[in-house]
């Protein structure tokens, strides 16, 4: 899913120093770190879902994330809508892919495919989802 290799390299600029710093210089605003609705200012996101884009997706693509531009934009523009209100977590996390789980048993299994657990963390992450269960 593309929408997760996106959530996977916003989350990464968080991790990595230098990626952090390469996309702050590539953007031209912001700090470089993307990986939460409340780090991005309006001039990130505005260069995230305009001209930007392109180039966002090609650097991404050289560090091993592939997504397209729309991908790109339809994930900043949730995160955008999500930080102003516009929309709601359960619509947020249906967009980005992330499940809203409220059966701890059956949470538990689906955390075994790796892209369930990147759900799982970006929903501790993102929404909060989880976020008083156990680590595992």
């Amino acid at each position: 899913m593309a929408t997760a290799q996106v959530l996977a390299f916003m989350q990464k600029t968080a991790e990595d120093a230098k990626l952090r710093d390469e996309l702050e210089n590539l953007l031209g605003v912001g700090d470089g770190n993307i990986s939460v609705a409340a780090e991005l200012d309006a001039e990130e996101l505005a260069a995230l879902r305009g001209e930007m884009a392109p180039k966002v997706v090609d650097f991404a693509s050289q560090h091993g994330f592939e997504f397209s531009i729309d991908e790109l934009v339809q994930v900043v523009d949730s995160f955008a809508q999500h930080q102003a209100g516009e929309i709601s977590d359960d619509e947020f996390s249906g967009i980005l892919g992330v499940p809203v789980n409220s059966d701890h048993a059956e949470h538990k299994t689906q955390v075994t495919n790796p892209l369930q657990r990147l759900a799982r963390y970006l929903g501790k992450t993102y929404l909060g989802i989880g976020a008083d269960e156990e680590s595992e």
